[in-house]
């Protein structure tokens, strides 16, 4: 029990954080239907999971063995979250304007985009799950990992479902805030990556 508590902790340090993820999963809370935001979460889920493992039992290795691809991972995602911030900025919410029907295709292709090509998640990831994983057994290592995932279903349920029954309080004027602030942040988020793939280069 005492290290699934620990892997719950760590999976609430790890996630919790706001990132393109939660940014994804608050606009869409904010804007639509309730089980389409419940299908949106699960999709996100499958691949955080994912991510998760994968940081957890072996793209470290991967990442620690090979600057090149670190620095691959560091530049594209550069690019790719300065385009969705750039667009979450630009975008206006109105209420004659909302899509509440968004193509499926759409959703997993987003729900990709956000956590496999966030490199910051795979970055810290790899360094915060990979420690752990270091001083586990391989039976504990389950168990571990179990709880950091148990940790990213309650909060991304919990977070959303949150969110989407207070939404109906907020304006489209607070919505068109709140994208262009989230937008400002993935940009910022964005240059800061750009500038440690630069001093990657010098060092």
């Amino acid at each position: 029990m005492g290290v699934f508590l620990e892997g719950f902790l760590m999976g609430f340090a790890y996630i919790a954080p706001i990132g393109m993820e939660n940014l994804f999963l608050i606009d869409t809370a904010l804007t639509q239907k309730r089980r389409r935001v419940w299908l949106t979460v699960l999709i996100v889920l499958i691949f955080d999971v994912s991510l998760s493992l994968a940081c957890f039992f072996g793209i470290g290795v991967l990442m620690e063995k090979s600057k090149i691809l670190e620095m691959i991972v560091l530049l594209v995602g550069s690019i790719i979250v300065a385009y969705i911030g750039i667009g979450l900025f630009r975008q206006t919410t109105s209420k004659e304007k909302q899509n509440v029907d968004i193509p499926i295709l759409k959703i997993i292709t987003t729900a990709f985009i956000v956590t496999w090509f966030n490199p910051q998640a795979i970055i810290d990831g790899t360094m915060m799950l990979g420690a752990f994983k270091a001083t586990l057994s391989q039976v504990d290592s389950y168990t571990f990992i179990l709880g950091v995932n148990i940790a990213s279903c309650v909060w991304f349920f919990g977070m959303t479902t949150l969110i989407n029954i207070i939404k109906d309080k907020f304006t489209y004027k607070a919505l068109n805030i709140i994208n262009k602030v989230c937008g400002i942040i993935l940009v910022f988020y964005a240059i800061k990556l750009f500038i440690n793939f630069v001093m990657m280069i010098h060092f």
